[in-house]
């Protein structure tokens, strides 16, 4: 289908290729949103914070544990043959005991944050999907598929590695950090103020190096969707790529998502991983200097050799949790773009929907009265507040008109032009006209896909702006040249169209569409699951079940948006009938560039740069012999 919407698009997607930066988001807006899905879990949360405190403060007793046995066994026992070591191994057993519950703590806490981790992206998940639903169809015209997948697998991905076990490190490195420098200044105030310098470095030399790091973290992520987008496009026009020669050409773009990819990837970690190195031999560093200078204390008697010899084991231990800081930051970095770029389509401007007019059952009673009934009656009414606050039932009659309507896509070429239009009640309207004169954006903006810049829609006389998206939409069908179908049986298919349909009126609409011959003849009739968007079935037999499952919605409006231009005359003769009936006593608005099949239309509209030009049926425009005569006789091409 060549249509407007599409060309417009095409320069969106242009725009969004060009390699515009994105600005860093907030780092601390973002974390405090991924805590606030944690809010049920307060209670394991405040476990795990617990367990985590007992791991650090494990960790720091039994270090601690060396001083006694240094300078009450070890140095006392230097040169003695008989020693009595069952005080040095009663203290072993001790450290042991202690290692031991620490270890206990931290696999407790793993445990109980992988059912955290896996909930809160649970309701991640269902927060984007939930706002991917209500985006309006602009937003998805702007952004390739690839980009929106990749919310779902590359940035949850990401998400997922940091809450499972960058929040544990973090707790851990913080409590483990304290209580390591609380016991070292205890035990050494001179050596704690080296600590400090070097402390004050490591962080500022993860300061520089991250804040450089994460930039190129963005731009990966980004880089990603823009991979995956077009790799996803390229693979699902494979035909068109072999039949036009252009795989050269798709390669040679490819490259170019590549290597934009490589360079986002290179920056990222090249900063992730020289970071890891820099601070470990910055601890080296501090190591050797507290050595020295606790040497020098020894020696002048200011230390006892026990304290020298736990301070240097917690001067490796509190370098370790800056060393596990900086080897978790690229996870972080990767994380919190992905989660920015998540939490950008879910703060995304759902489509704009303020109707308060309905749709409802609606019969008459025995005054003669419209009334709403509980059950479907076949027969519908808009139900709609009046000035008076009372409520009112409008038949729905199938009654469209345009007025005055202008519009855009862009907001700066007009694609119609304030035009008027109408549909009386059971009118087949036929839509001509050139690529690009506005055919199907009337067919948009009837479904409210995208709304007027201007003028009015009424449908039986309400502003359809006032109806509700959901409603508007329940009386209407489309059946579009280009058929989606879904992974599942033909029956769920066709029922898509009315999911409260039984077997038999789906089977009933399929007859009605003349699909029923050839469904009969599919391996498991009904029941033959289509897959890969019905790759297994004709393009004519993927039409039948468009204009079947358009059938068993059974609606006052249909909208027939080149719906036979995929099926051969023999199979389009089959359908004719069933078609015919189909249109029975129905608003019908039809798209086509085969002029043949708009020739019973009751009024057909002939559109040129987006205004109406000509309305008649097919004898009076003939009988004008202008535009119309020429796109029936081919001497102006629809194109």
């Amino acid at each position: 289908m060549a249509n407007e919407r599409k060309q417009t698009n095409m320069s969106h997607s242009r725009m969004h290729f060009s390699g515009k930066k994105e600005k860093p988001r907030d780092v601390k807006k973002t974390l405090k949103r991924i805590l606030s899905y944690t809010k049920e879990y307060k209670v394991r949360l405040v476990i795990i914070f617990l367990a985590v405190i007992v791991y650090a403060i494990a960790g720091v007793a039994g270090t601690y544990m060396l001083k006694p046995l240094i300078n009450n066994y070890i140095v006392p026992f230097i040169g003695e043959s008989n020693a009595d070591l069952s005080g040095f191994f009663f203290l072993l057993l001790m450290m042991a005991a202690i290692y031991l519950t620490g270890v206990g703590a931290i696999l407790v806490s793993t445990r109980l944050m992988v059912g955290i981790s896996t909930g809160t992206l649970l309701k991640i998940r269902l927060d984007l999907f939930a706002a991917m639903e209500k985006l309006p169809l602009k937003y998805h015209d702007n952004h390739t598929q690839g980009e929106l997948m990749s919310r779902y697998t590359n940035d949850i991905d990401a998400l997922r590695d940091m809450i499972s076990q960058g929040i544990i490190q973090l707790i851990n490195t913080s409590l483990t950090v304290v209580s390591i420098f609380l016991v070292m200044l205890f035990l050494s105030p001179i050596l704690t103020a080296i600590i400090v310098v070097m402390l004050f470095v490591m962080i500022q030399t993860i300061k520089f190096i991250g804040k450089r790091g994460r930039s190129y973290f963005v731009k990966q992520q980004k880089a990603f969707g823009e991979l995956n987008g077009y790799i996803e496009e390229i693979v699902e026009g494979q035909k068109v790529v072999k039949v036009f020669c252009y795989e050269q050409h798709s390669k040679n773009n490819f490259d170019e998502h590549n290597q934009n990819l490589r360079k986002a990837a290179a920056g990222a970690h090249t900063f992730a991983n020289i970071l890891m190195p820099v601070i470990g031999n910055l601890s080296y560093i501090n190591y050797a200097i507290t050595a020295a200078v606790g040497g020098m204390m020894v020696v002048f008697g200011r230390l006892d050799i026990g304290t020298i010899g736990a301070y240097l084991q917690y001067t490796r231990s509190f370098s370790q949790p800056l060393t596990q800081a900086s080897s978790i930051f690229n996870s972080v970095l990767s994380a919190l773009a992905g989660a920015e770029r998540i939490f950008a389509v879910i703060d995304e401007n759902p489509e704009n929907d303020q109707g308060d007019v309905t749709l409802v059952n609606a019969e008459f009673n025995e005054a003669g009265q419209i009334e709403e009934s509980a059950v479907r009656t076949g027969f519908w009414a808009w139900k709609q507040n009046k000035a008076d606050g009372e409520l009112s039932l409008t038949p729905l009659r199938g009654d469209v008109r345009f007025v005055d309507a202008t519009f855009s896509y862009d907001g700066k070429n007009k694609v119609l032009n304030n035009i008027d239009l109408y549909a009386k009640p059971g009118q087949k309207i036929a839509l001509v006209g050139s690529t690009g004169a506005g055919k199907t954006t009337i067919t948009n903006l009837l479904t409210r896909f995208y709304d007027l810049d201007q003028g009015q829609i009424l449908y039986d006389g309400i502003n359809i702006k006032r109806i509700k998206k959901d409603d508007l939409r329940h009386s209407l069908a489309m059946v579009l040249q280009d058929t989606h179908l879904f992974t599942g049986t033909v029956l769920e298919n066709i029922r898509y169209g009315k999911l409260t349909a039984t077997d038999d009126e789906v089977i009933a609409a399929a007859c009605r569409a003349n699909a029923d011959f050839f469904i009969s003849h599919l391996p498991n009739g009904y029941q033959t699951v289509i897959t890969a968007d019905g790759a297994n079935l004709s393009q004519g037999q993927r039409q039948l079940l468009a204009i079947a499952r358009a059938a068993v919605a059974d609606p006052p409006v249909l909208i027939l948006d080149e719906a036979t231009s995929s099926i051969d005359t023999r199979t389009e003769s089959l359908i004719e009938k069933g078609m015919n009936e189909l249109m029975l006593g129905r608003t019908v608005f039809v798209i086509a560039h085969r002029l043949s099949t708009v020739r019973n239309a009751d009024a057909i509209i002939v559109l040129e740069n987006g205004q109406i030009i000509e309305r008649g049926n097919h004898n009076e425009l003939l009988a004008k012999q202008t535009r119309y005569f020429q796109l029936y006789t081919g001497m102006f091409e629809l194109t």
